[in-house]
Protein backbone atom coordinates (compact mmCIF):
# COMPACT_ATOMS: atom_id res chain seq x y z
CA UNK A 1 0.00 0.00 0.00
CA UNK A 2 1.28 3.49 -0.88
CA UNK A 3 2.22 5.68 2.07
CA UNK A 4 -0.23 8.37 0.90
CA UNK A 5 -3.03 5.81 0.74
CA UNK A 6 -2.25 4.50 4.22
CA UNK A 7 -2.16 8.04 5.62
CA UNK A 8 -5.58 8.73 4.08
CA UNK A 9 -6.99 5.51 5.54
CA UNK A 10 -5.63 6.39 8.97
CA UNK A 11 -7.15 9.89 8.94
CA UNK A 12 -10.42 8.48 7.64
CA UNK A 13 -10.58 5.84 10.40
CA UNK A 14 -9.82 8.42 13.10
CA UNK A 15 -12.54 10.84 11.93
CA UNK A 16 -15.67 10.13 14.03
CA UNK A 17 -18.71 9.12 11.97
CA UNK A 18 -21.50 7.29 13.80
CA UNK A 19 -24.58 6.84 11.62
CA UNK A 20 -26.21 10.23 11.09
CA UNK A 21 -23.08 12.09 12.28
CA UNK A 22 -20.69 11.43 9.39
CA UNK A 23 -19.57 15.02 8.63
CA UNK A 24 -15.96 14.72 9.94
CA UNK A 25 -15.35 11.64 7.76
CA UNK A 26 -17.12 13.31 4.85
CA UNK A 27 -14.59 16.16 4.99
CA UNK A 28 -11.62 13.75 4.91
CA UNK A 29 -13.10 11.86 1.95
CA UNK A 30 -13.84 15.07 0.02
CA UNK A 31 -10.32 16.45 0.48
CA UNK A 32 -8.82 13.23 -0.85
CA UNK A 33 -10.99 12.71 -3.95
CA UNK A 34 -11.33 16.29 -5.17
CA UNK A 35 -7.96 16.06 -6.97
CA UNK A 36 -8.97 12.93 -8.90
CA UNK A 37 -12.53 13.80 -9.92
CA UNK A 38 -14.28 16.47 -11.98
CA UNK A 39 -16.53 17.36 -9.08
CA UNK A 40 -17.66 16.23 -5.63
CA UNK A 41 -21.39 16.23 -4.84
CA UNK A 42 -22.85 16.15 -1.33
CA UNK A 43 -26.58 15.56 -0.89
CA UNK A 44 -28.94 16.46 1.95
CA UNK A 45 -28.31 13.10 3.66
CA UNK A 46 -24.53 13.62 3.61
CA UNK A 47 -23.74 11.05 0.90
CA UNK A 48 -20.53 12.26 -0.76
CA UNK A 49 -19.91 11.42 -4.42
CA UNK A 50 -16.78 11.98 -6.47
CA UNK A 51 -17.62 12.05 -10.18
CA UNK A 52 -15.38 11.23 -13.15
CA UNK A 53 -17.43 12.72 -15.98
CA UNK A 54 -17.87 10.96 -19.30
CA UNK A 55 -20.28 12.96 -21.44
CA UNK A 56 -23.37 11.10 -22.62
CA UNK A 57 -22.27 7.82 -21.04
CA UNK A 58 -24.19 5.43 -18.79
CA UNK A 59 -23.27 5.60 -15.10
CA UNK A 60 -21.53 3.10 -12.84
CA UNK A 61 -21.88 3.73 -9.12
CA UNK A 62 -19.40 2.64 -6.46
CA UNK A 63 -20.68 2.60 -2.88
CA UNK A 64 -18.92 2.11 0.44
CA UNK A 65 -20.50 3.38 3.63
CA UNK A 66 -18.52 5.76 5.83
CA UNK A 67 -20.74 5.56 8.89
CA UNK A 68 -19.62 3.49 11.86
CA UNK A 69 -21.11 2.00 14.99
CA UNK A 70 -21.34 4.48 17.85
CA UNK A 71 -23.03 5.45 21.09
CA UNK A 72 -25.48 8.26 21.84
CA UNK A 73 -25.99 10.08 25.13
CA UNK A 74 -29.60 9.48 26.22
CA UNK A 75 -29.53 11.19 29.62
CA UNK A 76 -27.24 12.40 32.42
CA UNK A 77 -27.72 11.09 35.96
CA UNK A 78 -27.69 13.32 39.03
CA UNK A 79 -24.20 12.02 39.81
CA UNK A 80 -22.88 12.96 36.36
CA UNK A 81 -22.81 9.57 34.65
CA UNK A 82 -23.94 9.32 31.01
CA UNK A 83 -26.68 6.87 30.10
CA UNK A 84 -26.26 5.82 26.47
CA UNK A 85 -27.87 3.90 23.63
CA UNK A 86 -26.15 2.11 20.76
CA UNK A 87 -26.08 3.25 17.13
CA UNK A 88 -26.01 0.11 15.01
CA UNK A 89 -25.74 -3.57 15.92
CA UNK A 90 -23.41 -3.98 18.89
CA UNK A 91 -22.17 -7.07 20.68
CA UNK A 92 -22.62 -5.76 24.23
CA UNK A 93 -19.87 -8.05 25.56
CA UNK A 94 -17.33 -5.79 23.80
CA UNK A 95 -18.46 -2.58 25.53
CA UNK A 96 -17.32 -2.72 29.19
CA UNK A 97 -13.90 -1.21 29.99
CA UNK A 98 -13.65 0.65 26.68
CA UNK A 99 -12.30 4.18 26.46
CA UNK A 100 -14.51 6.49 24.40
CA UNK A 101 -14.49 10.01 23.01
CA UNK A 102 -17.78 11.81 23.63
CA UNK A 103 -18.17 14.48 20.95
CA UNK A 104 -19.62 17.42 22.85
CA UNK A 105 -20.18 21.03 21.72
CA UNK A 106 -16.68 22.04 22.88
CA UNK A 107 -14.89 19.04 21.37
CA UNK A 108 -14.12 15.52 22.50
CA UNK A 109 -14.48 14.51 26.14
CA UNK A 110 -12.68 11.37 27.29
CA UNK A 111 -14.83 8.81 29.05
CA UNK A 112 -14.84 5.15 30.00
CA UNK A 113 -17.62 2.59 29.89
CA UNK A 114 -18.03 1.31 33.40
CA UNK A 115 -19.90 -1.65 34.82
CA UNK A 116 -20.35 -3.28 38.18
CA UNK A 117 -17.20 -5.06 39.38
CA UNK A 118 -17.24 -8.85 39.08
CA UNK A 119 -16.83 -9.12 42.88
CA UNK A 120 -20.20 -7.38 43.33
CA UNK A 121 -22.11 -9.56 40.87
CA UNK A 122 -24.47 -12.34 41.77
CA UNK A 123 -23.42 -15.78 40.39
CA UNK A 124 -26.13 -15.70 37.70
CA UNK A 125 -25.03 -12.20 36.56
CA UNK A 126 -21.52 -13.43 35.84
CA UNK A 127 -22.83 -15.90 33.25
CA UNK A 128 -24.81 -13.37 31.22
CA UNK A 129 -23.83 -10.84 28.57
CA UNK A 130 -24.13 -7.35 30.07
CA UNK A 131 -27.48 -5.63 29.65
CA UNK A 132 -27.02 -2.27 27.92
CA UNK A 133 -29.11 -0.74 30.71
CA UNK A 134 -26.46 -1.72 33.24
CA UNK A 135 -23.67 0.15 31.43
CA UNK A 136 -22.80 3.84 31.57
CA UNK A 137 -20.11 6.32 30.51
CA UNK A 138 -18.03 7.88 33.26
CA UNK A 139 -16.36 11.17 32.25
CA UNK A 140 -15.22 11.94 35.80
CA UNK A 141 -17.79 14.71 36.32
CA UNK A 142 -18.66 15.40 39.97
CA UNK A 143 -22.38 15.82 39.25
CA UNK A 144 -25.02 16.40 36.58
CA UNK A 145 -24.38 20.14 36.35
CA UNK A 146 -20.66 19.60 35.73
CA UNK A 147 -21.32 16.93 33.10
CA UNK A 148 -23.85 19.07 31.23
CA UNK A 149 -21.26 21.81 30.76
CA UNK A 150 -19.37 19.36 28.54
CA UNK A 151 -21.96 17.01 27.05
CA UNK A 152 -25.51 17.33 25.71
CA UNK A 153 -28.22 14.74 25.23
CA UNK A 154 -27.92 13.50 21.63
CA UNK A 155 -24.13 13.85 21.50
CA UNK A 156 -22.38 10.77 20.15
CA UNK A 157 -19.35 8.79 21.27
CA UNK A 158 -16.79 6.66 19.44
CA UNK A 159 -14.12 4.32 20.71
CA UNK A 160 -10.64 5.78 21.18
CA UNK A 161 -8.77 3.16 19.17
CA UNK A 162 -7.63 4.03 15.65
CA UNK A 163 -5.64 2.20 12.98
CA UNK A 164 -2.68 0.06 14.06
CA UNK A 165 -0.25 -2.21 12.24
CA UNK A 166 0.19 -5.79 13.40
CA UNK A 167 2.64 -8.10 11.63
CA UNK A 168 3.41 -7.88 7.92
CA UNK A 169 0.42 -6.62 5.92
CA UNK A 170 -2.12 -7.18 8.73
CA UNK A 171 -3.76 -4.11 10.30
CA UNK A 172 -6.50 -3.57 12.87
CA UNK A 173 -8.97 -0.75 13.53
CA UNK A 174 -12.31 -0.02 15.16
CA UNK A 175 -14.35 0.68 12.02
CA UNK A 176 -13.07 -1.07 8.92
CA UNK A 177 -16.81 -1.77 8.59
CA UNK A 178 -17.09 0.13 6.41
CA UNK A 179 -14.62 3.01 6.30
CA UNK A 180 -12.55 0.47 4.40
CA UNK A 181 -15.22 0.30 1.69
CA UNK A 182 -15.37 4.07 1.29
CA UNK A 183 -11.55 4.06 1.23
CA UNK A 184 -11.68 1.62 -1.69
CA UNK A 185 -14.12 3.91 -3.51
CA UNK A 186 -11.63 6.77 -3.19
CA UNK A 187 -8.68 4.64 -4.31
CA UNK A 188 -10.57 3.35 -7.35
CA UNK A 189 -11.37 6.95 -8.35
CA UNK A 190 -7.68 7.83 -7.96
CA UNK A 191 -6.67 4.84 -10.10
CA UNK A 192 -9.19 5.61 -12.86
CA UNK A 193 -8.55 9.36 -13.06
CA UNK A 194 -5.45 9.15 -15.33
CA UNK A 195 -7.36 6.73 -17.60
CA UNK A 196 -10.59 8.72 -17.74
CA UNK A 197 -10.44 9.41 -21.49
CA UNK A 198 -10.67 5.67 -22.19
CA UNK A 199 -13.75 5.07 -20.02
CA UNK A 200 -17.12 4.27 -21.60
CA UNK A 201 -18.98 4.75 -18.31
CA UNK A 202 -19.25 7.83 -16.11
CA UNK A 203 -18.04 6.92 -12.61
CA UNK A 204 -19.85 8.01 -9.45
CA UNK A 205 -17.88 7.00 -6.34
CA UNK A 206 -20.04 7.45 -3.25
CA UNK A 207 -19.20 7.33 0.45
CA UNK A 208 -22.69 6.54 1.71
CA UNK A 209 -24.20 7.33 5.12
CA UNK A 210 -26.47 5.59 7.63
CA UNK A 211 -25.90 2.04 6.38
CA UNK A 212 -25.72 0.67 9.91
CA UNK A 213 -29.25 1.92 10.66
CA UNK A 214 -31.05 0.74 7.53
CA UNK A 215 -29.10 1.30 4.28
CA UNK A 216 -30.58 4.79 4.17
CA UNK A 217 -27.83 6.65 2.34
CA UNK A 218 -27.52 4.07 -0.42
CA UNK A 219 -31.26 4.22 -0.99
CA UNK A 220 -31.34 7.97 -1.64
CA UNK A 221 -27.99 8.30 -3.43
CA UNK A 222 -28.70 5.46 -5.87
CA UNK A 223 -32.06 7.03 -6.72
CA UNK A 224 -30.34 10.37 -7.41
CA UNK A 225 -27.45 8.97 -9.46
CA UNK A 226 -29.63 6.47 -11.39
CA UNK A 227 -26.78 4.12 -12.39
CA UNK A 228 -26.91 1.26 -14.87
CA UNK A 229 -24.35 -0.70 -12.83
CA UNK A 230 -23.63 -0.57 -9.10
CA UNK A 231 -20.69 -2.00 -7.17
CA UNK A 232 -20.81 -2.16 -3.38
CA UNK A 233 -17.51 -2.35 -1.47
CA UNK A 234 -17.94 -3.99 1.94
CA UNK A 235 -16.44 -6.20 4.61
CA UNK A 236 -16.94 -9.96 4.65
CA UNK A 237 -16.47 -12.61 7.31
CA UNK A 238 -13.02 -14.21 7.42
CA UNK A 239 -13.11 -17.82 8.62
CA UNK A 240 -9.38 -18.27 9.22
CA UNK A 241 -9.31 -17.68 12.98
CA UNK A 242 -10.09 -19.88 16.01
CA UNK A 243 -13.81 -20.39 16.60
CA UNK A 244 -14.89 -19.45 13.07
CA UNK A 245 -17.20 -21.82 11.18
CA UNK A 246 -15.79 -22.53 7.72
CA UNK A 247 -18.64 -24.82 6.59
CA UNK A 248 -20.09 -22.04 4.43
CA UNK A 249 -16.70 -21.38 2.88
CA UNK A 250 -13.09 -20.70 3.79
CA UNK A 251 -12.29 -17.01 3.47
CA UNK A 252 -8.87 -15.90 4.58
CA UNK A 253 -6.86 -12.73 4.99
CA UNK A 254 -4.50 -12.35 2.05
CA UNK A 255 -6.65 -14.58 -0.17
CA UNK A 256 -7.95 -11.64 -2.18
CA UNK A 257 -11.31 -9.86 -2.30
CA UNK A 258 -14.52 -11.89 -2.17
CA UNK A 259 -16.75 -11.73 -5.26
CA UNK A 260 -20.31 -12.60 -4.24
CA UNK A 261 -22.94 -14.59 -6.14
CA UNK A 262 -26.66 -14.80 -5.46
CA UNK A 263 -30.04 -13.15 -5.90
CA UNK A 264 -28.71 -9.74 -4.80
CA UNK A 265 -26.03 -9.74 -7.54
CA UNK A 266 -26.41 -9.57 -11.32
CA UNK A 267 -25.08 -12.72 -13.05
CA UNK A 268 -23.56 -10.86 -15.99
CA UNK A 269 -21.76 -8.45 -13.66
CA UNK A 270 -20.41 -11.41 -11.68
CA UNK A 271 -19.02 -12.98 -14.86
CA UNK A 272 -17.40 -9.70 -15.92
CA UNK A 273 -15.91 -9.22 -12.45
CA UNK A 274 -14.30 -12.68 -12.55
CA UNK A 275 -12.99 -11.93 -16.04
CA UNK A 276 -11.51 -8.65 -14.76
CA UNK A 277 -9.84 -10.45 -11.84
CA UNK A 278 -8.14 -12.86 -14.20
CA UNK A 279 -7.10 -10.08 -16.57
CA UNK A 280 -5.63 -8.03 -13.71
CA UNK A 281 -4.02 -11.17 -12.24
CA UNK A 282 -5.76 -10.62 -8.91
CA UNK A 283 -6.39 -13.44 -6.45
CA UNK A 284 -10.05 -13.64 -5.50
CA UNK A 285 -12.48 -15.71 -3.44
CA UNK A 286 -16.14 -16.50 -4.21
CA UNK A 287 -19.05 -16.62 -1.76
CA UNK A 288 -22.61 -17.65 -2.52
CA UNK A 289 -25.39 -15.77 -0.69
CA UNK A 290 -28.88 -17.20 -1.34
CA UNK A 291 -30.93 -14.10 -0.44
CA UNK A 292 -30.32 -10.46 0.39
CA UNK A 293 -26.87 -9.48 1.59
CA UNK A 294 -27.75 -6.95 4.28
CA UNK A 295 -25.46 -4.43 2.58
CA UNK A 296 -25.88 -1.32 0.44
CA UNK A 297 -26.14 -3.78 -2.48
CA UNK A 298 -29.73 -4.43 -1.39
CA UNK A 299 -30.71 -0.77 -1.70
CA UNK A 300 -28.78 -0.27 -4.95
CA UNK A 301 -30.33 -3.25 -6.71
CA UNK A 302 -33.90 -2.20 -5.91
CA UNK A 303 -33.58 1.46 -6.88
CA UNK A 304 -36.03 2.73 -9.51
CA UNK A 305 -36.54 -0.08 -12.06
CA UNK A 306 -33.49 -2.04 -10.89
CA UNK A 307 -29.69 -1.82 -11.07
CA UNK A 308 -27.18 -4.48 -12.18
CA UNK A 309 -25.22 -4.92 -8.96
CA UNK A 310 -22.07 -6.52 -7.63
CA UNK A 311 -20.84 -7.01 -4.07
CA UNK A 312 -17.10 -7.08 -3.48
CA UNK A 313 -16.01 -7.63 0.10
CA UNK A 314 -12.74 -7.75 2.00
CA UNK A 315 -12.42 -10.61 4.50
CA UNK A 316 -12.03 -9.30 8.04
CA UNK A 317 -11.75 -10.92 11.43
CA UNK A 318 -13.80 -9.87 14.47
CA UNK A 319 -16.52 -7.83 12.72
CA UNK A 320 -18.39 -5.23 14.83
CA UNK A 321 -15.69 -5.11 17.48
CA UNK A 322 -13.02 -2.49 18.16
CA UNK A 323 -10.32 -4.76 16.68
CA UNK A 324 -11.56 -5.52 13.15
CA UNK A 325 -8.56 -6.99 11.32
CA UNK A 326 -7.66 -7.32 7.63
CA UNK A 327 -4.81 -7.56 5.12
CA UNK A 328 -3.80 -4.47 3.16
CA UNK A 329 -2.90 -6.80 0.28
CA UNK A 330 -6.61 -7.54 -0.11
CA UNK A 331 -7.36 -3.81 -0.26
CA UNK A 332 -4.81 -3.25 -3.01
CA UNK A 333 -6.15 -6.27 -4.91
CA UNK A 334 -9.74 -4.97 -4.69
CA UNK A 335 -8.69 -1.61 -6.16
CA UNK A 336 -7.03 -3.38 -9.10
CA UNK A 337 -10.02 -5.67 -9.60
CA UNK A 338 -12.78 -3.05 -9.66
CA UNK A 339 -10.68 -0.56 -11.64
CA UNK A 340 -10.10 -3.21 -14.33
CA UNK A 341 -13.82 -4.06 -14.32
CA UNK A 342 -14.77 -0.42 -14.96
CA UNK A 343 -12.09 0.10 -17.62
CA UNK A 344 -13.46 -2.94 -19.48
CA UNK A 345 -17.15 -1.92 -19.25
CA UNK A 346 -18.67 -1.31 -22.69
CA UNK A 347 -21.60 1.02 -23.37
CA UNK A 348 -23.55 -1.64 -25.22
CA UNK A 349 -23.14 -4.41 -22.63
CA UNK A 350 -26.53 -5.82 -21.64
CA UNK A 351 -27.34 -6.98 -18.12
CA UNK A 352 -30.90 -8.27 -18.59
CA UNK A 353 -31.04 -12.04 -17.85
CA UNK A 354 -31.58 -14.12 -20.99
Amino acid sequence: MRKESFDFLQKFIEAPSPSGYETPAQRVFTRYVKSCTNRVDVDVMGNTTGVIEVKGAPRVMLAGHMDELGLMVKSVTEKGFLVFGTIGGFDTTTLPSQRVNVWGPKGSVLGIIGKKAVHMMKPEERKKAPDIKSLFIDIGAKDKKAAEKLVNVGDVATFCCGLDKLQGDVVTARCFDDKMGAYLVAEILRTLWPKRKKLQYEVHGTATVQEEVGLRGARTSTYRIDPKVGVCLEVGFASDHPGADARSGEYKLGGGPIIHRGANMNHKVFDLMVKAAKKAKVKYQVEGIPGGTGTDTNAMQLSRSGVATSLISIPIRYMHTTVETLSTKDLDAAVKLVSQFIIDLKKNTGFIPK
